[in-house]
């Protein structure tokens, strides 16, 4: 193997984990690294070491063989990677993949699918994740070091850096960094490097030229990616395609802004529970736990791996305060959805059938599916809900700033001074954290303060709901839960928003039936050696309150739709409710064609990036053919033969600048004669003699004594159809999306700018004309 294909081979694993670096916004930590490096030190360990061992083997064979026996071997090291890293239990050694291995990878790449669908950027490195991006990686790797060593295209490899950049750029919300946009600049700029060193360097060498191209790719790259566009969701699944779930009013999707449950004309039977208590709490579905002025609250990355069928207390309180253990039979009737919805910290999740799909998250105490969803379930579950007094609540400390508790669940965005200066007025005096809760919660559940709850709500003007509801004072369980929360993380505890349901109607054999009507949201607060505490600021109706001791309420009262509230824009009537709670719409309700228009936001997203990688790549090639029109509108020889010496280069015949014309026409016609030969070459080489004989008769001839311009321009198209006739399909595929004149181009028009002793312009002859192609004239 030769010392320029190690240098490509080097060159092409340089640019990939350079172009990796445009990941690095995607996740949460540096976890993804160490799998990324070594899988493309592996493809680049094997393919050394195969050429090295093909070559020596095979012969004359050698070029046939490597193209097809590289790339295999570098895939089975790709595979024995992920081998040894995700699942080396069931490898022999650790290292060589079994099929009991393939089986568990292809369990490990489904749930990488699954947290693809849950998790937003920035996402939780977890295993399934981590594989598929190694996987990805991988197979970038192996496709840039195929095109950079065996097709000794190197600079037509930086296209396959392009997918790289697609991730973060379809799914990261804002701007992704400078890492992520100089470092696939820089890996470019390195397989600039060792395409020029190959291809176009000559005896001189040239690798100045490519120095100078890499630092303005790597301008390009930092300036101009601040114009490519982000997708508003960051979210994996969104920005590559799919959807936000649809508000069937069978599920609860914590991405939304809780619509469709509570706005059914009839309600939809959901859930029979059977409880071991009278008087059961909430089932709760899941927690939201980041909030956005514009966007509301939302659920973050759900990191939780551990399977409700393992063994072990999923949330055990902490031992102390006071705690009551319930227990309950659920039976799934027309409820479909990820979440499951289950008693306040349970212990253990029974499910009949796939258990061991159902996951349980920690840090939110949700239970979701991997794959599956609740329809048809029947599942027991065992919870210890908390049941603090008054006084242990009041005794309970503050967190320090830095416990990973109060960091994750107690930070704000930047938000309204008139939250801060609300939440000041209502927690002045206040000695405990329990007492700031309880201020915030009867400012707003009390009717005095002038808190309604209404279906109908006025829209607001202030583009922020929070600021809107305050001042409105008419809104949902969303908007009371939502608006306490954000005062009560304001306050300096740590605070998020439950989903799930009230307990539903008695039937006549005990058990309640839970249907769409008693979908709900409420606050949960956390407090030091207690756990996570339910707090409802909603005013609900008496047969609808869970009972909360610690949490005393307003007298309750009825739904309010009589009139005064003015109904947001375009927004349908409200349908008549049975009951007292109904989810909301968005508020204000955006109208159906704006719905539908965000709907369509990441699929034109996602089309202008798939545009902008064509662009980039039919770039080269437009220029080339504008350069082309440009040297033959003047018609004379001078712009043809330029044309005929570029046309060459870029079909990889190298020409000595200092040639004559004539050396030229014998160095051309002889790349002709390699070729196939035939009445093309024939017609080509006497055209390049004609096209030799009149840039001649211009340079040193009488004026007035060059052949006609469509003379000229018919020699010139018969050359170039003779000399693409004699080239491999390789190297015209090269010639037409990269074209090495251009390149040289950009070497020669950076040389303009520097004077040789005689003052005159490098790459000019004395008459200021052109020599080695005129690339840019």
């Amino acid at each position: 193997m030769s010392p320029a294909d190690v240098r490509a081979a080097v060159a092409a694993a340089a640019a990939t984990l350079l172009g990796a670096l445009a990941l690095s916004p995607v996740f949460t930590t540096r976890a993804w690294v160490p799998p990324v490096v070594t899988v493309v030190v592996a493809v680049l360990a094997g393919g050394l070491a195969l050429r090295a061992a093909v070559t020596r083997l095979a012969g004359d064979r050698a070029p046939w063989v490597l193209a097809v026996a590289v790339p295999l071997g570098q895939l089975v090291l790709v595979v024995c990677v992920l081998a040894a890293v995700f699942v080396p239990e069931t490898a022999l050694g650790g290292l060589l993949p079994t099929p009991t291995t393939i089986a568990q990878l292809g369990d490990v790449f489904g749930a990488g699918a699954a947290e693809i669908r849950e998790q937003a950027t920035p996402a939780l490195p977890l295993t399934g994740l981590l594989a598929l991006t190694t996987l990805f990686v991988g197979l970038v790797a192996v496709v840039v070091d195929a095109l950079a060593v065996a097709g000794r295209q190197a600079a037509v490899a930086g296209a396959a850096l392009l997918p790289l950049v697609c991730v973060p750029v379809a799914t990261v919300t804002g701007g992704i960094g400078l890492v992520a946009l100089v470092g696939p600049a820089a890996g470019f700029a390195v397989l600039l490097w060792a395409d020029q060193r190959r291809e176009l360097a000559g005896p001189a060498g040239g690798s100045g030229a490519a120095v100078r191209i890499g630092v303005v790719a790597l301008a390009a790259g930092a300036v101009l990616g601040a114009a490519v566009p982000t997708l508003p969701e960051g979210s994996f699944a969104t920005g590559l395609g799919g959807g936000t779930g649809s508000a069937t009013g069978t599920s609860l999707d914590p991405a939304a802004e809780l619509r469709g449950q509570l706005t059914l004309p009839e309600p939809v039977p959901l859930l029979r529970v059977a409880s071991s208590v009278d008087d059961p709490g909430y089932l709760r579905a899941v927690a939201l736990d980041e909030y956005d002025p514009a966007a509301g609250w939302s659920l973050s990355n759900l990191d939780g791996e551990t399977s409700v069928a393992d063994d072990g207390a999923l949330a055990p309180l902490p031992g102390g305060p006071p705690t009551r253990q319930v227990s309950a039979e659920v039976q799934v009737l027309e409820h479909d959805d990820r979440f499951l919805p289950v008693p306040t910290s349970p212990l253990s999740v029974r499910v009949d059938g796939e258990a061991a799909a159902w996951r349980f998250d920690e840090a939110t105490g949700t239970v979701f599916g991997r794959g599956v969803t609740s329809a048809g379930l029947a599942y027991g579950v065992t919870a210890v809900e908390p049941r603090p007094s008054d006084e242990v609540l009041a005794r309970a400390a503050p967190l320090s700033p830095d416990d990973p508790v109060q960091q994750r669940f107690g930070t704000l965005p930047e938000l309204d001074p008139a939250i801060a200066e609300l939440t000041a007025g209502l927690t002045a005096g206040t000695a405990t954290p329990y007492e700031r809760v309880l201020r915030i919660q009867g400012y707003l559940s009390d009717r005095a303060n002038g808190f309604v709850y209404s279906l109908s709500t006025a829209p607001g003007t202030s583009g922020d709901d929070l600021v809107d509801f305050l001042r409105l004072k008419r809104g949902y369980c969303e908007q009371y839960a939502g608006a306490m929360a954000v005062l009560v993380r304001q306050a300096g505890l740590p605070a998020r928003v439950a989903l799930g349901y009230t307990p539903g109607d008695v039937q006549d054999d005990r058990s309640r039936l839970i249907t769409s009507d008693d979908a709900h949201a409420w606050v949960e607060v956390y407090f030091q050696g207690v756990g996570w505490v339910p707090f409802d600021p909603t005013p609900l109706a008496v047969d609808r309150q869970v009972d909360l001791p610690w949490s005393p309420r307003a007298t309750a009262q009825e739904r309010v739709d009589d009139g005064p509230a003015v109904p947001a824009p375009t927004a349908a009537p409200q349908p008549t409710a049975p009951r007292t709670d109904r989810l909301p719409e968005a508020v204000p309700q955006a109208a159906p064609t704006a719905a539908a228009e965000t709907d369509r936001g990441p699929l034109l997203v996602t089309a202008g990036a798939l545009a902008l990688v064509a662009l980039v790549g039919a770039a080269p090639a437009g220029v080339r053919a504008l350069q082309r029109r440009h040297r033959l509108a003047g018609g004379g020889a001078a712009g043809t033969w330029a044309e005929l010496r570029a046309s060459a280069a870029d079909l990889g015949v190298y020409l000595q600048p200092s040639w004559t014309p004539r050396r030229v026409a014998e160095a051309l016609v002889r790349t002709l004669d390699r070729g196939p030969g035939g009445r093309t070459a024939e017609l080509a080489a006497a055209a390049v003699r004609r096209l030799a004989r009149a840039e001649e008769a211009a340079s040193y001839g009488r004026p007035g004594g060059e052949p006609p311009a469509a003379e000229l321009r018919g020699a010139l198209r018969a050359a170039r159809r003779g000399l693409l006739v004699a080239r491999p399909r390789s190297v015209r595929l090269r010639a037409l999306l990269w074209p090495a004149s251009l390149v040289a181009g950009a070497r020669a028009w950076a040389g303009r700018w520097r004077r040789d002793e005689s003052g005159r312009r490098p790459g000019r002859t004395a008459a200021g004309e052109p020599v080695g192609g005129g690339y840019w004239s």
